[in-house]
C-alpha cells in the first residue's frame, strides 16, 4: 500500500488481506501453440579397422534452442514476477502492465488479487549445448586362431553438458542452470554423466552359446545444490546381469527328410521276401509338446542393480525427500529375475 491511498488504508497494508482465498486456474491450455526448436549437430565416427579391429569411436556436439516452450508456474511465482517487472502502479498500489499481467485479475477498487491463471503457457526458452561421446570395442576371441571362446564387448558412453540456459518469461533474464539442482519439479542437469560396461557372449554352437552376462557402472558427477550453496556428491553404482537362452538341438525326427522316412519309397520287405506296397511314413512333428519344446528358445534372466547398496547423495534443496529423484533412487540393492519364452 502506498501513501495517499484513495481508500485511506495505512501504508504497508497488503492489497490482498491475509488468509484470503484466491482462485487459481491450473491444468491444460487449449490456446497453446507449437514449440519451435532451432538445432544443429556436428558428429564424427571413427572405426580404425586397420589399427584396432573392433574399435569404434563417436562424438556428437549438439546445440538446441527451444523457443515458445511450455512452462507451468505456481501462482506465487506469477505474482512475484509481475510485481517485479511492472510498468506502472495504480493509486491503490496495484501494479499495472509488465510480464504476466494478463494472467492476474484484481479488484479494480482495492487492488486485491481475485484470480491467477497458472495454466501451462508458451512463455519459456531453453538453450542446451553439450557433447555426447562413446567408445566401443568388440573382442572376438576367434581372431587369435586358437578356438572360439566367445565375444567380449566393452562400452564407454557419456555426456558433457556445456550449457543449459533457461529464460522463464519473454524478455526475462537468461539464467544458466547447468550443473545445478533447481528443485523437485524442474529437476537437475549434471555436467558429467557416463556409464561403462563389459558384456560377454558365449561361442555359438556350444552350451555357452546362450550365455550373455555383463556388468555396468553408472556415474553421475558432482553438481550444485540450489543456487551454488553446497555441492552434491557424485553417485556411482554397479549393476550385474546374466541371461541364458536355451537353444536346444532338434530331435532326431526333426532331422529326417522333411515329412518322410529315410527310404522315401513305397516298397517294404516282408518275412517271406516279397515286397509290399505301403504309403510313406511321415516323420513331421506337429504341435510339439513336452519340456523340450517349452525350454527351447526360453531365456532366464538374473540381475542385481546397485550391487553395493549405495544410498543416493543428500540434497538439501529437496525438502520433500532429501535426494534428487531425477538422477537417483532410494531402492538400494535390487534383485530381479525374469523368464522369457519366444514362440
Amino acid at each position: 500500500m502506498l501513501p495517499g491511498d484513495p481508500l485511506g488504508r495505512t501504508p504497508g497494508t497488503p492489497l490482498t488481506p491475509p488468509d484470503t482465498g484466491i482462485k487459481e486456474t491450473i491444468g491444460g491450455n487449449p490456446n497453446l501453440k507449437p514449440e519451435v526448436a532451432y538445432e544443429w549437430t556436428y558428429g564424427v565416427v571413427w572405426t580404425p579397422a586397420k589399427v584396432v579391429r573392433g574399435l569404434t569411436l563417436t562424438a556428437d556436439f549438439y546445440h538446441i534452442d527451444l523457443r515458445n516452450a511450455t512452462l507451468d508456474r505456481d501462482a506465487n511465482n506469477i505474482l512475484f514476477i509481475n510485481f517485479d517487472r511492472r510498468t506502472g502502479t495504480l493509486p491503490n498500489g496495484a501494479p499495472t502492465g509488465g510480464v504476466f499481467s494478463d494472467l492476474i485479475q484484481r479488484d479494480p477498487v482495492t487492488g486485491a488479487v481475485l484470480n491467477v491463471n497458472a495454466a501451462v503457457q508458451n512463455v519459456s526458452r531453453r538453450i542446451t549445448e553439450g557433447l555426447d561421446y562413446e567408445a566401443s570395442y568388440q573382442l572376438d576371441t576367434s581372431m587369435f586362431g586358437r578356438g572360439n571362446f566367445g565375444v567380449f564387448t566393452f562400452t564407454f558412453n557419456g555426456n558433457y553438458l556445456a550449457r543449459y540456459v533457461l529464460q522463464g518469461s519473454p524478455g526475462g533474464l537468461k539464467i544458466n542452470r547447468d550443473n545445478l539442482f533447481t528443485g523437485p519439479r524442474l529437476g537437475s542437469l549434471p555436467r558429467n554423466r557416463w556409464y561403462s560396461s563389459v558384456f560377454y557372449d558365449g561361442p555359438a554352437g556350444s552350451w555357452l552359446g546362450g550365455l550373455d552376462a555383463g556388468a555396468t557402472v553408472h556415474y553421475i558427477g558432482q553438481y550444485w545444490d540450489g543456487f551454488k550453496s553446497r555441492k552434491i556428491r557424485e553417485w556411482t553404482t554397479l549393476d550385474l546381469i546374466v541371461n541364458y537362452t536355451f537353444n536346444l538341438p532338434a530331435s532326431a525326427a526333426q532331422n529326417e527328410v522333411a515329412g518322410y522316412a529315410r527310404d522315401g519309397g513305397k516298397n517294404t520287405e516282408s518275412k517271406d521276401g516279397k515286397g509290399k506296397n505301403v504309403m510313406p511314413v511321415s516323420t513331421a512333428e506337429y504341435n510339439p509338446c513336452g519340456w523340450h519344446a517349452w525350454l527351447n528358445n526360453a531365456t532366464v534372466t538374473l540381475g542385481v542393480n546397485n550391487v553395493f547398496d549405495f544410498a543416493p547423495p543428500f540434497v538439501a534443496g529437496n525438502s520433500e525427500n532429501g535426494y534428487d529423484q531425477w538422477q537417483a533412487n532410494i531402492r538400494g540393492r535390487t534383485w530381479y529375475v525374469a523368464l522369457t519364452k519366444r514362440f
